[in-house]
Order: C-alpha cells, then structure tokens, then sequence
C-alpha cells in the first residue's frame, strides 16, 4: 500500500487527485503545518527536506511533486494519467509540471517561505518579496494562458497529470490577490477540473485557502 503524506492547501493536492484517479491502494497521513510537524524528527526521517508530498512506497520514498505524479502514471498505465507511449508528448507533460514546480510555486512561497532565499533578518528584503506575489504569479499565469495550456485539458485532449497540477497552483490565486477572471482559459480548466469524481472525492481533505 502506498502512503501519502499531505498537508491541506499544499501541492499534495496533485498527487492525492492522482493517486484516486488511478484506484490505487493508498493511506493519507496529514502533516500539521500548524504543529510545524513537518520539522518534527519523526517527519524528518521520511522526507529530510521538510516538505511535503512525500510518497512512500514498497521501494522507498519519491519527493518532488512532477516526480511522484509521473511514477504515479507510470504505476498506473491503466488510468491513462499521460501519454507514456509518445516520448515527445510526454516530454510536453513534463514541461508544463516543471514550469509549475520551479517557476509558479517558487514565485507563491515567496509570500510566506522567503526565508527560504533570504536572511530572516532582513525584512525589507522579504516584504518586497511578499509585494510582489501578486505580480510574479499573475505574469507567470499570464504566460499559461497565452502560451501553455490547451482545450480541454492543460496539454490537450488528453486529462492527466498536468492538470491535477495546474488546478492545484489556480486554487492558490485567490490568496495571492490574482483575479482568476483575467485568464478565461485557465478559469474554464478549473471549473472542469472541479466536475472530475476523482477531485470531487479529494476535496474534503484541500479546503479552500482563506
């Protein structure tokens, strides 16, 4: 049985949507943010790094949220979560979950994680790293909308992976004063996304960011 470590409003949205789309055989176990447990030693001894998701399987644990949700496909061929028999499209898939990881999530966790890339002393530092959520997250959804994402789902016709992903980091908008109005094309994903029975079960554990 696999284990997901999660914590709400995280990127463990993605792959707990995953691991429900495929029918996996799967226990949550919740990391209390609050708590700071994600520091606790116990915590630490799963993922070093602190963070979450963290997948544990029967050949150890995988971080990183495009690593866990292309083993997940990849476990899982039946669930058709990626185009695993076309090189090239998968590569498109993995483009579009990289970008995500490294350009959308790092320019959200600047609002409350920038000491992450700078001295916790230096406040003004982070403050205008906090100011500028709104701009770095709507200029990278800007660029989704114009260049990236597809109909109906975020690399065509094909619903996986990418999506789970995407909708995950749209939920985040609101709380980074992004209006999610502005891209039509991403909106129209999410209110798909939110129709999937595989979200629609998840949900419970992700409420809404305040």
């Amino acid at each position: 049985m696999l284990t997901l470590y999660y914590a709400p409003n995280t990127a463990s949205l993605a792959p707990h949507i995953a691991l429900e789309q495929a029918g996996a055989d799967y226990r949550l176990e919740r990391v209390d943010f609050e708590a700071a447990q994600q520091r606790s030693p116990d915590y630490l001894a799963v993922n070093p790094k602190g963070r979450v998701p963290s997948l544990v399987t029967d050949r150890g644990v995988l971080t990183e949220t495009p690593a866990i949700l292309l083993y997940l496909a990849q476990r899982y061929p039946g669930a058709d979560m990626a185009p695993l028999d076309d090189p090239f499209e998968l590569a498109r898939v993995q483009a579009f979950n990289v970008f995500l990881c490294s350009t959308v999530h790092v320019a959200h966790a600047h609002k409350h994680r920038g000491t992450r890339w700078v001295a916790a002393t230096d406040t003004a530092a982070l403050e205008a790293m906090t100011r500028n959520v709104p701009q770095t997250m709507t200029a990278a959804f800007e660029l989704i909308e114009r260049t990236m994402i597809g109909e109906p789902w975020a690399c065509g016709e094909q619903f996986g992976i990418a999506d789970m992903y995407l909708f995950t980091m749209t939920r985040w908008l609101a709380s980074d004063k992004v209006e999610l109005a502005r891209f039509p094309k991403v909106a129209a994903h999410c209110e798909r996304m939110a129709s999937v029975p595989a979200v629609q079960r998840v949900m419970p554990h992700h409420p809404p960011r305040d």
